[in-house]
């Protein structure tokens, strides 16, 4: 059952839709809290091919009773498709779900997303749960509500906001994750801390081979200071129209990375690394912050693991073009997250094609 020790709840307060995100260890045994977030009688799992032969069956044994079938997804974000939406939804309808259905995520950021918007299309919208197995997905797409797939255009074009019903995040499945990918999941522990948090900036900088060695203690407190962060900008603006925006610090340079690279040569938590590095030379490059902050981030994120570099031989006309198609764009602008110097992020709009291409041919050359 759970261990007590380091248990953390936090809430998402978003008034009647407000819900719980649960942190620490042996929660996916722990059926009686979970499954009080269960209101049907019927429950699609959606897992993959890799995750699904390690914990399935410990989800399953908090199912009884319940009409239950699970769907399997091959592991990787090229899955993260419409026709697998469409195959989700064939079993949803295989199992006669009503609308009282869950929709249980079991896996990392790319089965969250589609499970997610599965549960969102189907018949407009049931309840889903998110059980993270990755450190990414527990500190960042688990939380919050974004749901989406990727096109061949870009990734995350298409999607819904649609809020869980609770967030099992069990760190005890981080111990089956490679290294590569548990170093991804702390990008996105750095990008809450350089938006708006230099004191947990600071305590990263102090904890980094502590986190990158995956001493529970500071992996717990690490992944606590994160949600709780990223609870608060959700509840103050659920649907990014302002400050949620905030949140994609390094992601337009980092999606149009991913993407360029067929989702085969970055994870998304190293492509928002990168980002990160190249937002940070942009606002230099603007006159907006100090050397000294970049140096700062890229030592971190170096101790941690992670590459700060554009992956040679990409494009830099091709990167500009994919970051145009950008959600956040405004009237064929671009607009990009970038910052003052570490915890002081901000939305600037209108920033020249000239300037990032700039600062992209300059990373390739350097």
């Amino acid at each position: 059952m759970t261990d007590t020790s380091n248990f953390r709840h936090i809430d998402v307060a978003l008034g009647e839709r407000s819900y719980p995100v649960w942190i620490g260890q042996g929660l996916l045994d722990d059926h009686a809290r979970w499954r009080s977030a269960l209101r049907g009688k019927h429950v699609l799992v959606i897992s993959n091919t890799t995750v699904a032969p390690l914990y399935l069956d410990r989800v399953a044994k908090g199912l009884d009773g319940l009409r239950w079938s699970s769907f399997l997804l091959d592991d990787g974000e090229a899955h993260k498709t419409f026709a697998n939406v469409g195959l989700a939804l064939d079993a949803l309808a295989l199992l006669g779900a009503t609308r009282d259905a869950c929709v249980i995520a079991l896996g990392g950021g790319v089965v969250g997303d589609l499970a997610g918007f599965s549960a969102a299309c189907w018949m407009r919208g049931i309840d889903f749960i998110q059980m993270p197995t990755t450190l990414l997905a527990m500190v960042d797409s688990s939380v919050g509500g974004k749901t989406g797939v990727n096109l061949p255009a870009g990734k995350n074009l298409v999607g819904a906001f649609h809020q869980p019903r609770a967030v099992v995040a069990d760190i005890d499945t981080l111990a089956s994750l490679p290294d590569r990918e548990y170093r991804a999941g702390l990008a996105e522990v750095v990008k809450g801390a350089a938006i708006g948090d230099l004191p947990f900036f600071e305590w990263l900088e102090q904890n980094a081979e502590a986190l990158a060695a995956r001493e529970k203690a500071p992996l717990i407190e690490a992944i606590a200071r994160k949600v709780r962060y990223k609870a608060g900008v959700v509840a103050r603006d659920e649907t990014e129209q302002g400050e949620r925006a905030l949140l994609n610090l390094g992601h337009t340079f980092g999606h149009a990375l991913e993407t360029a690279g067929k989702y085969t040569t970055l994870l998304h938590g190293e492509g928002v690394a990168v980002g990160m590095v190249l937002a940070a030379q942009l606002s230099e490059r603007l006159g907006m912050s100090q050397a000294a902050d970049t140096t700062r981030l890229h030592r971190l994120l170096t101790t941690l693991g992670l590459p700060t570099a554009i992956p040679p031989g990409m494009d830099p006309e091709q990167l500009l073009a994919l970051m145009r198609l950008d959600k956040k764009n405004t009237a064929g602008t671009l607009r990009l997250i970038l910052w003052q110097g570490i915890g002081k992020a901000e939305i600037i709009g209108g920033v020249s094609d000239e300037a990032v291409l700039a600062t992209i041919k300059d990373a390739l050359t350097t």
